[in-house]
């Protein structure tokens, strides 16, 4: 087996220390981690689901991500990093409706400047999802704050 490149060992140190700032539940390191000019990719049907562009609009689709689930990590199960992005396999727990369920996570990353500069999240159960953040399509957001 070969030693890791240079490339992916940056982008798994960036990726580990997001994650290890998460599984803290460091809010000041977890904000500390992403580039001022991160985006966001939601995929499914929801309002939230969309491109957010920059710092401000990315950390304010947490906030809404957070008030319709009380989104919580239950477990963090792998930080894996190639030449190009560093992948998150993350179990977290959704509310909705007075009952909670956990599904894995799949959040793959680009990394500039030693910081988190891209994230694409795929979820195990994207119909769920789209149900817990609210079916109704609306227009999405490419910069400032989500709609």
């Amino acid at each position: 087996m070969s030693s890791p490149s240079p490339a992916s060992s940056e982008i798994h140190a960036v990726v580990q220390r997001y994650a290890d700032a998460w599984a803290a539940n460091d809010l000041k390191a977890i904000f500390d981690c992403y580039h001022d000019e991160v985006v966001f990719h939601y995929f499914g049907q929801s309002p939230l689901a969309g491109t957010h562009r920059g710092k401000a609009a990315c950390l304010a689709v947490l906030k809404q991500v957070k008030e319709k689930t009380n989104r919580r990590l239950a477990a963090i199960r792998d930080v894996l990093a190639g030449e190009r992005f560093g992948l998150i396999v993350a179990i977290e727990q959704f509310e909705h409706e007075g009952r909670a369920f956990e599904l894995e996570r799949l959040l793959r990353y680009a990394v500039k400047d030693g910081k988190l500069s891209e994230c694409w999240v795929y979820d195990e159960d994207q119909r769920q999802v789209d149900e817990v953040l609210g079916l109704v399509t609306s227009q999405k957001s490419s910069s400032g704050s989500p709609t």
